[in-house]
């Protein structure tokens, strides 16, 4: 059985339990709280409460099913770590954060745009933040005239859409 259960010598998918501990633990959360609902079935005997304890065992089959893989596979060698791009992405996040005010919807998002773009390996910013800007006009057109859902406006959005 444990030719089985453990890949060649090498150790369980530790990942894999740290998952199935937290389906597992949200499954019996739901089963808990859907069990504390008060009952009120009707004629088929189906009441509020029984949906969250139907969700909640089917997270715990899923545990139960991250705990099997966990150790009939072994653990992926980890990747190198880039800890660039993702830098790249939270400063484009805080950018789009601080000039979503003073410039505007479009070029704050355009400014986005390009970082997650160089982020992905696209670093000629030249043709990334023109491209990331008329992509945010497009959806800041969607928002303002079709929604009707106010977005930041800036220079841009003011001569294309009027304000």
């Amino acid at each position: 059985m444990t030719k089985i259960l453990y890949a060649t010598g090498r150790r369980p998918d530790g990942a894999a339990f740290i998952i199935a501990a937290v389906l597992a633990a949200l499954g019996g959360l739901l089963i808990w709280q859907g069990r504390a609902i008060p009952d009120k079935g009707g004629y088929a005997g189906i009441g509020s409460g029984d949906l969250p304890v139907f969700i909640g065992a089917g997270l715990v089959l899923l545990a139960a099913g991250h705990v099997v893989k966990g150790l009939r596979h072994a653990a992926p060698p980890l990747p190198r770590q880039q800890p660039v791009p993702i830098l790249l992405i939270v400063g484009g996040l805080l950018l789009q954060l601080i000039l979503l005010k003073p410039l505007g919807f479009s070029i704050a998002s355009g400014l986005l745009f390009a970082c997650t773009a160089a982020a992905f390996g696209k670093t000629r910013v030249v043709l990334t933040l023109p491209v990331g800007i008329v992509f945010a006009l497009i959806v800041y057109g969607v928002f303002d005239r079709l929604l009707q859902l106010n977005l930041p406006a800036g220079l841009p959005e003011t001569l294309i859409f009027g304000g």
